[in-house]
């Protein structure tokens, strides 16, 4: 008879199992190639359906139309707040360039603007942005992150960021067919271990209790492992989903994508918007940070659809 086996309850590569610090999370930007702004702030809006028509070479279904799901995100304009001048990855100098009057509901506005004038010895520039989102009407404060840029060395960088101080960037500034996108999940609160780590229901005649292990370890070490499927705090956390391909994208005054009421739990789109193949982290209105591929595979390259509708 063969060996009874399986893969253990859970896997040990999220741990801990807490509760995210932030909504916007860190991103190591040293891993993220690319052009110019190499991330954008966004708000999910929901999935539905679209129907495409898949120009991937080699497909079973070339030149066919196909209907996959995706996920919609509504991306408003976004403003430099600041930016930061490094030196062996700790901030040298931060310059503020921006006074508008909506960030006075997330942090103190100078009255008067400083030159952005670079300090000698620096060797990376980065921008601290923050989206406009009372355009979008979901709320008022502003979310703010800080964004790499990509360029051949810190003088571009500072070349391009100044450029971009007192514009606004929009989705159409952030070229690119693949995302990564950086967000936490929807809260659960407290949970058992079965629903937590997926471990099954003990026999019905059990004396100590069903939706639990049969044993939380041995005598000694006289602890409880980390290792051992426990209650404890299920969603909110801080994860990346990889290489998401961009179906579409574009401004609402341009074509409008809106049905007759809007999108359930979200409301009608008023700025950008950008649509994913698959499903997004988080509920209806979390912010996320869309960035540029880490990893990007060859199998999601070079896929390619052409948006022809969404389904109702």
């Amino acid at each position: 008879m063969a060996k009874l086996s399986r893969p253990r309850f859970g896997s040990l590569q999220f741990w801990p199992r807490s509760r995210a610090r932030k909504i916007l999370p860190s991103v190591n930007w040293k891993v993220i190639n690319g052009e110019g702004i190499l991330g954008i702030i966004a708000y999910k809006v929901g999935m539905a359906s679209a129907l495409v028509k898949d120009m991937t070479p080699n497909s079973m279904t070339i030149n066919k139309r196909v209907i996959i799901p995706v996920t919609i995100m509504e991306v408003p304009s976004m403003k430099i707040f600041s930016i930061r001048f490094y030196k062996n990855g700790i901030v040298m100098k931060e310059t503020i360039v921006s006074k508008d009057k909506e960030l006075k509901r997330r942090v103190s506005v100078p009255k008067e603007i400083g030159e952005v004038k670079a300090p000698e010895g620096f060797d990376d520039v980065k921008i601290i942005i923050y989206s406009v989102v009372k355009d979008s009407g979901i709320k008022k404060t502003p979310d703010m992150t800080e964004i790499s840029i990509g360029a051949e060395n810190a003088e571009k960088k500072l070349e391009f960021a100044k450029s971009l101080v007192g514009k606004e960037i929009s989705i159409k500034d952030f070229k690119g067919e693949l995302f990564d996108v950086h967000g936490v999940t929807t809260g659960k609160g407290l949970s058992g271990p079965v629903q937590r780590f997926g471990i099954s229901l003990k026999s019905h005649k059990s004396e100590k209790g069903v939706r639990r292990p049969g044993s939380l370890g041995p005598w000694h070490p006289a602890r409880v492992t980390f290792k051992t499927p426990i209650s404890g705090q299920l969603g909110m956390f801080t994860r990346v989903l990889y290489n998401l391909k961009k179906i579409n994208s574009g401004l609402i005054n341009e074509k409008d994508i809106n049905g007759k009421n809007g999108f359930e739990h979200y409301g009608r789109l008023k700025t950008g918007y950008l649509m994913l193949k698959g499903s997004v982290q988080g509920p209806a209105k979390r912010q996320v940070i869309l960035t540029a591929p880490a990893r990007p595979s060859k199998k999601q390259v070079k896929k390619k659809f052409e948006f022809v509708e969404l389904l109702r």
